[in-house]
């Protein structure tokens, strides 16, 4: 057995260098990441690079006559001049169902984060629960709740909220509420996570400075909390805004989003080149709205 002598404390002499590691481990990170980049590379890279190819084919082809890579450039802005309104629409109704969401969502998290107590499991429990059953199967229970011989439309109109042949279903107001629903989840565990780690001493601190509570949320709470917020709100917007079954269901074609139309283009219309160019725009267009969002969320935090 070999025993190492430890320099004594205090003696001047030089720490011994560390052993230097050997090619092995130092390759043994990368191989760590292997696995999972080849994943990425398989089900991620490949595939977005045959859509980026099915986006510039020749529109003129089809399924029969097969398509021809004609770098087809044109397909970009003729889909954006067609459906223009569809893209709009679900940057609206996502904006929309995402401040709906932090109205009810901050609120709770909160609640369950700082006020819950014993129960806080509970709670979190009962935010996650809908989330065990299908997306459509929730969205179908909408359709059910705001049918027009619904027992919430029949309480509305009696106490004259809506009118006598007034609806919630196949409206703009149902596929934003069918949104916020099915996506509220994800704004709300990240803040959770966040206001949960919230030291109430700061709180304390700044009543003790006379802060009223208004100011002490906008200075103390609010920018503590500002990592879950920024979090939750992308994880509720990215798949809001590309979310094509609440417009289906709960909506009519006039409140169809841009998700509806690539499902149509792909799955109807077998029109491969515009729903891959309409797939590509709409992941440009969120990719334009999260950095802006987070480069504004970084610089507010700076502040």
């Amino acid at each position: 057995m070999t025993v190492l002598a430890q320099v004594p404390t205090g003696s001047g002499q030089p720490a011994p260098p560390p052993p230097a590691r050997s090619g092995r481990y130092r390759l043994l990170p990368y191989l760590l990441l292997l696995p999972g980049a080849a994943w990425l590379f398989v089900f991620f890279a490949v595939p977005l690079l045959q859509l980026a190819a099915a986006s510039l084919y020749d529109p003129a082809g089809s399924l029969s006559t097969g398509y021809a890579l004609t770098w087809a450039f044109g397909n970009y802005p003729d889909a954006v001049q067609a459906y223009w309104p569809q893209f709009a629409r679900s940057f609206g109704y996502a904006g929309l169902a995402l401040l709906l969401a932090l109205l009810l969502g901050y609120p709770l998290a909160y609640a369950i984060a700082q006020k819950a107590g014993r129960f806080k499991n509970l709670l979190l429990v009962c935010v996650v629960a809908p989330m065990f059953t299908s997306f459509l199967v929730r969205t179908l229970a909408w359709k059910t709740i705001l049918s027009d011989n619904g027992a919430l439309v029949g309480l509305l109109r009696d106490v004259h909220l809506l009118g006598p042949d007034g609806r919630l279903l196949a409206t703009p107001f149902a596929v934003v509420l069918g949104l916020t629903y099915n996506f509220l989840p994800f704004l709300v565990l990240p803040l959770y996570a966040s206001l949960e780690r919230l030291d109430h001493r700061l709180l304390e601190a700044a009543s003790d400075l006379y802060a009223s509570p208004l100011h002490a949320f906008r200075r103390v709470t609010l920018p503590l909390s500002m990592p879950g917020l920024v979090a939750g709100t992308l994880l509720f917007f990215i798949p809001a805004s590309g979310d094509y079954i609440n417009a289906e269901l709960l909506g009519t074609p006039n409140e169809y989003m841009i998700g509806n139309v690539i499902d149509s283009a792909f799955l109807v219309r077998l029109d491969y080149p515009q729903g891959a160019a309409l797939s590509f725009l709409l992941m440009a267009a969120i990719l334009a709205v999260v950095f802006g969002y987070l480069r504004k969320a970084g610089t507010e935090e700076v502040l």
